[in-house]
């Protein structure tokens, strides 16, 4: 009986001491005229531990005791970085950060060419990124749009071993998944996992030829205390890229993608944001893209369809969107988990077993705008909460 209260009071006592130390540090950034800020770089750098602010400029993530003497760091495109012991925010009663706007003032004349910075910018891709093995958790979402509306979703969380953005990602693995309800007409499958496709649309991994593109200043700006070149590239009047560079590190902190193909009818648009490790170096930290076409409905399904009284074609828009957040960057090889090797097929096909208490107890970043719109469409099929999906549908 004596051993067994002992081990009830070691069993209750550890989860005590678990949950002291885990410390949720969330919060709002914003301007000085109120408005928020996103994309921002947020974190404890020297740990490399942090997240990126959403489009509403909130973030969101968990730390430990051992962190609570550290310095949290808030960097954004065009603003002067905010710094404040992680004890100071948390004995704040309000959790908003003000970020104070860097004035950029730049003579053109000691500047080199739009093109010499590109140029630059794109030798050094390797030397300012983590172009080591490193290992990335990374949340995967994907919905599926049909008929102009979300009709599922996908998300995944994964482990990743990537080789930074002058490189290819070597290998990753599924950790958990988790689905919504099945409403789509037609069930379009990509052919490999769709954070392959997410490298695949990187210029920077493909290479960018710079004689493709009529280049441009398009304004200054600054990060982290280093004024930035912002350039964009247009290969005809419908592919643009846009660059964020550093002015002394050529850096590439940010870009921007919208390609249009007119005779197949596809467009994309993407935006990549990276940020500093504790050396320095670049790793990716968000991504967003959306993928438009169209998809020819089968015999079946477009009878079905005419017999709901629906006006349709013997084509309908089709989409992928698309939401990754870095939660993780891990540069000791001898932390690395375990890999193996995934066949290359859609992301649906992989059998995960559904695992709710993981999806309970991890720290996931708070729900953007562009979440909050995909979700809500589809819930508006046949309004069943999302939570309620999860829980029937996996």
């Amino acid at each position: 009986m004596r051993k067994l209260f002992f081990f009830i009071f070691f069993i209750f006592f550890t989860s005590i001491l678990f949950s002291q130390n885990k410390i949720a540090l969330k919060g709002l950034i914003i301007d000085q005229e109120n408005f928020p800020i996103p994309y921002a770089g947020v974190g404890i750098i020297n740990k490399n531990i942090g997240t990126t602010s959403t489009e509403e400029g909130t973030f969101y993530f968990v730390i430990t005791n051992k962190e609570v003497k550290d310095t949290l760091e808030i960097s954004s495109m065009g603003y002067i970085t905010f710094k404040i012991r992680v004890a100071d925010f948390l004995s704040q009663k309000s959790t908003k950060i003000v970020l104070k706007e860097k004035t950029t003032e730049l003579s053109e004349i000691s500047l080199m060419t739009t093109e010499e910075y590109i140029k630059n910018a794109l030798k050094n891709l390797k030397k300012n990124s983590v172009s080591k093995n490193h290992q990335l958790k990374i949340l995967y979402r994907r919905w599926s749009v049909e008929d102009n509306i979300c009709r599922f979703y996908i998300e995944h969380f994964m482990n990743v071993i990537d080789k930074g953005p002058s490189s290819y990602m070597t290998r990753y693995s599924i950790q958990e998944s988790r689905k919504s309800s099945e409403y789509r007409f037609i069930k379009n499958l990509q052919n490999r996992h769709a954070i392959e496709y997410m490298e695949m649309n990187n210029p920077l991994r493909k290479g960018v030829y710079l004689n493709d593109y009529k280049w441009q200043k398009i304004k200054n700006s600054s990060y982290d205390g280093e004024d930035v070149l912002v350039v964009e590239g247009s290969e005809n009047e419908k592919n643009n890229i846009k660059l964020y560079i550093g002015y002394d590190s050529y850096k590439i902190y940010r870009f921007e993608i919208i390609k249009n193909q007119p005779k197949v009818g596809d467009s994309l648009k993407a935006i990549y944001i990276y940020k500093k490790n504790k050396k320095g170096k670049l790793y990716l930290s968000y991504h967003t893209r959306e993928w438009e076409s169209t998809a020819k409905l089968p015999k079946n399904i477009k009878t079905l369809l005419v017999q709901k009284n629906k006006n349709i074609g013997d084509y309908i828009p089709m989409a992928f969107r698309h939401e990754v957040f870095v939660l993780e960057l891990e540069e000791d090889k001898k932390s690395f988990e375990t890999f193996k090797i995934l066949e290359k097929m859609d992301m649906t096909l992989y059998k995960v077993p559904y695992n709710a208490n993981f999806w309970e107890g991890i720290s996931l970043p708070p729900e953007t705008k562009f979440y909050k719109k995909n979700i809500a469409e589809l819930e508006s099929l046949y309004s069943v909460p999302i939570s309620t999906q999860f829980k029937y549908s996996n």
